[in-house]
């Protein structure tokens, strides 16, 4: 038995109650941790998110995270796609994971919400400012929604510094828009910041994968992704694709509904040529 089960067995008996349903539910079935948000295990196991990162940070780790990342390596399932093999070509990985991309937009297209999709569409339609948040692997989906509402003349800004996003956050008002981005949908310091945001008045929109997660009681509207990889990876890949498929559809709809749209994409274009050769 690895270091983080072995843990669990040990400190068993010093554990309070709630930590023990945790403790059983992964001794049980350890893997079956990976797929699921803090929420969602939380209450499959009947136990409170904050009970969850205490029996983390019993077993000397930060916090469900890191347990999601210990067992998940243990397990020998920590990996990119479980049909990728060593004896695969670069083009059959390819292939691959073009089926995965395609698998996960059609899945996103089918069970997106349709009305919270509309909902933030026209958010951005009446928001004075629009100000999008996301750390690691979701920085540049943040980057790219703001580059795109930039070149229709929007007020747009992407922030990918915790310490930045929490200042920003702090100086929102009701005629803001503020998106985070979390494919997890755990992100403390995207959660926190959407809470701080919400709290100044803006309205808030998240961008995550399927399934309930801290980031759903701060987000007034929620986009969600599909994505198969994380039933057995905690990364976020192809999810990605499906996020930026989602940034698409809405920049689209806003330059057929911004009265200014496509004068501002000339504008963009034309303050850019000089750029190119």
């Amino acid at each position: 038995m690895e270091k983080t089960l072995l843990n669990i067995k040990l400190l068993y008996d010093k554990m309070g109650k709630a930590e023990k349903k945790i403790a059983d539910f992964l001794l049980k079935n350890p893997s079956d941790i990976l797929p699921l948000s803090i929420t969602e295990f939380a209450e499959k196991c009947g136990a409170s998110e904050a009970t969850l990162v205490r029996f983390s940070r019993r077993l000397g780790l930060e916090g469900y995270q890191q347990l999601k990342i210990s067992i998940a390596q243990e397990e020998n399932v920590y990996s990119l796609n479980e049909n990728i093999s060593e004896d695969d070509s670069a083009f059959e990985v390819f292939s691959k994971v073009c089926d995965d991309v395609y698998s996960s937009l059609e899945k996103t297209k089918k069970s997106i919400d349709k009305k919270a999709l509309q909902a933030c569409c026209e958010l951005l339609c009446n928001a004075e400012n629009i100000y999008v948040f996301g750390l690691g692997n979701s920085s540049p989906v943040a980057q790219d929604i703001a580059h795109k509402l930039l070149r229709l003349g929007l007020r747009a800004y992407a922030y990918t510094d915790n310490h930045m996003q929490a200042i920003v956050a702090a100086h929102l008002t009701e005629n803001d828009v503020a998106i985070g981005i979390s494919h997890s949908g755990s992100s403390k310091d995207v959660v926190q910041t959407l809470q701080l945001a919400k709290n100044n008045g803006a309205k808030t929109v998240a961008v995550t994968n399927i399934g309930k997660s801290p980031v759903d009681k701060v987000s007034d509207v929620i986009l969600r992704t599909v994505s198969d990889e994380t039933n057995y990876s905690i990364l976020g890949l192809t999810s990605r694709i499906a996020q930026l498929a989602i940034i698409d559809a809405v920049y689209s709809y806003l330059v057929c509904h911004l009265p200014n749209a496509r004068k501002n994409i000339a504008k963009t274009e034309s303050a850019l040529q000089p750029k190119k050769y």
